[in-house]
């Protein structure tokens, strides 16, 4: 099996994929009004440069929010029908002009996925634990001007049209399968995944608790199967696309920082070692799973020694990748060769 993976250097608000081409896309935008993102959102809007100087937080807000909005509505036309958008933003806490305020992100968001003509699902709340001993922001220990201390994000999930129609006993959706106790983890509607730190524009910015392999993988996982396209409009140095790589899936990024879209190649070639390390992971923690039970489980998968819960996961294949190789420049392409692993 191949799969391909592109990313393209452009504005995501201008990226041209076929209509109805994507199965799934997972993104982390910029997020408005949080400072790192100042310089990138009011280098296209003299509106949200103008408000940013004025110290007027909420035309800004809105402006950037305007221009994600035209974002969302080429990812509703991109999506099949049946596809998932996997939206992960935080809310953003910011001083303007002396006043302290909150800017409801993920709210704003809700609204222009909605608007763009997808139906919001159960979403997801990603707590990122930190070790910080001081989880209040504003006055500390007085009474009552202390603020507390956001430490979660949001993924939220919208779905274009109804669900998607698969053929019966298809091969792709039963080897794309996950385990049993897999589900019960991931389709809880909080995760407790550690952020990882990231650096930005050659070290100009430090970002903390940024967007982590483990969500991707487990979207990708949830919301796709192998063979399927992934979307991720804003990619950056690539997360989604190696999530979509050692799944088994085919990728298109777009970034408008083209040193950051090449940072991709080296995160590309560590695939093959990476997916088979994932993959013999996620085996062990299944087979540990098993051996705790006080009951055995009743069925037996085909390719693994190893037993299951449901008669769904009989037919699982762990995918690793085999090859890669870079075969495109404009825009950066690379193809994957995968076998089970």
């Amino acid at each position: 099996m191949q799969t391909t993976h592109e990313i393209r250097v452009g504005d995501a608000r201008e990226f041209d994929v076929e209509s109805g081409s994507v199965d799934l896309v997972v993104t982390s935008p910029p997020y408005p009004m949080v400072e790192m993102w100042d310089e990138s959102f009011a280098a296209q809007s003299p509106t949200i440069a103008d408000a940013l100087d004025a110290g007027d937080g909420q035309t800004a807000f809105e402006a950037m929010h305007d221009l994600l909005d035209d974002v969302w509505e080429r990812v509703a036309d991109a999506l099949s029908v049946g596809g998932i958008a996997a939206i992960n933003v935080g809310d953003a806490t910011r001083r303007i002009d002396g006043q302290f305020q909150l800017y409801p992100n993920h709210a704003r968001i809700i609204e222009g996925l909605a608007a763009a003509g997808l139906d919001q699902l159960p979403g997801i709340v990603w707590r990122k634990p930190t070790n910080s001993t001081a989880k209040f922001m504003g006055s500390g220990t007085l009474p009552t001007n202390a603020y507390a201390t956001l430490e979660h994000e949001h993924v939220l999930l919208f779905r274009k049209g109804g669900t998607r129609d698969f053929p019966p006993k298809d091969d792709d959706r039963y080897a794309s399968a996950f385990f049993w106790e897999e589900r019960n983890e991931w389709f809880s509607d909080c995760w407790e995944v550690r952020g990882t730190g990231q650096t930005l524009d050659n070290g100009a910015r430090e970002r903390s608790g940024a967007f982590p392999l483990e969500i991707p993988l487990r979207l990708v996982r949830m919301y796709s199967v192998r063979g399927d396209t992934v979307l991720d409009p804003f990619v950056g140095t690539g997360t989604t696309s190696l999530a979509a790589l050692v799944e088994g899936r085919n990728s298109i990024g777009i970034e408008r920082n083209a040193e950051l879209a090449e940072a991709f190649e080296k995160r590309a070639t560590e695939a093959p070692d990476l997916s088979t390390s994932i993959a013999d992971e996620r085996l062990g923690r299944h087979s540990e799973f098993v051996a705790d039970r006080d009951d055995q489980p009743k069925y037996e998968a085909e390719h693994y020694d190893t037993r299951v819960v449901t008669k769904n996961e009989r037919r699982i294949r762990l995918p690793t990748v085999t090859d890669i190789e870079r075969t495109g420049e404009d825009p950066i392409r690379f193809t994957a060769t995968h076998e089970p692993f």
